[in-house]
């Protein structure tokens, strides 16, 4: 399971292909973009391709209640790694692959949050 958020590989995609990826910030949305988000970018790259940036936007409504569901407190490294487990979601099932900017649902949250442990 996803442990480092920071650096990761994520796949294969349905093409096949592994993605290096690797955390560049986390900041709340209502800062850049007027959203009640938590935003985290990443970047990635696989060979013969160019780097791709990608935001997973974390609803803060939708993070309050997960927080209240698993008892995990409302931090920075938590928000990052349940962006980090989306995003290898993404890469591994070809969802959404294709945009920038993807924003969760509740449910999206809470597939990811899974069995993660506080930081």
């Amino acid at each position: 399971m996803l442990e480092n958020g920071r650096r990761f590989e994520a796949g294969p995609d349905p093409f096949g292909r592994t993605w290096e990826v690797e955390f560049r910030w986390l900041q709340t949305g209502i800062s850049i973009r007027h959203a009640d988000t938590v935003d985290v970018k990443f970047v990635l790259w696989t060979e013969g391709e160019e780097k791709q940036e990608k935001v997973i936007a974390l609803p803060h409504p939708h993070l309050l209640v997960l927080a209240a569901e698993t008892g995990h407190a409302l931090t920075d490294p938590w928000c990052m790694r349940l962006a980090a487990r989306h995003l290898r979601y993404m890469i591994e099932s070809g969802e959404d692959l294709e945009k920038t900017l993807v924003t969760l649902s509740l449910p999206a949250l809470q597939r990811v949050a899974g069995n993660l442990q506080p930081a």
